[in-house]
């Protein structure tokens, strides 16, 4: 079996689409933390300035998730960010 032949066979179309695709995601880690006041705030360290509170852990993740979403989509519409570049985009809470 000639495994060079094996290892050198050329990719998919589809299989490329899917790695170009799984490059482009992109996974922003929210930081949640409770105020000695009681409210939550949650920050996107990787986007200055996005940060929320809420009067419930819950409430702070979905404001925070929200507001993040605006920013990227502002970026998209005004040309700061590539569309490709957005393929993808998930949330993390820390």
């Amino acid at each position: 079996m000639n495994f060079g032949r094996l290892l050198s066979r050329p990719k998919s179309p589809s299989l490329e689409r899917k790695e170009e695709y799984m490059a482009n995601q992109n996974r922003f880690i929210i930081d949640l933390e409770q105020e000695e006041d009681g409210r939550w705030i949650g920050e996107v360290p990787a986007l200055p300035g996005v940060m929320a509170y809420g009067s419930t852990r819950g409430e702070a993740l979905a404001a925070v998730q929200a507001l993040a979403l605006r920013v990227l989509a502002d970026r998209l519409e005004h040309g700061e960010t590539l569309p490709d570049q957005l393929l993808n985009v998930s949330f993390t809470a820390a």
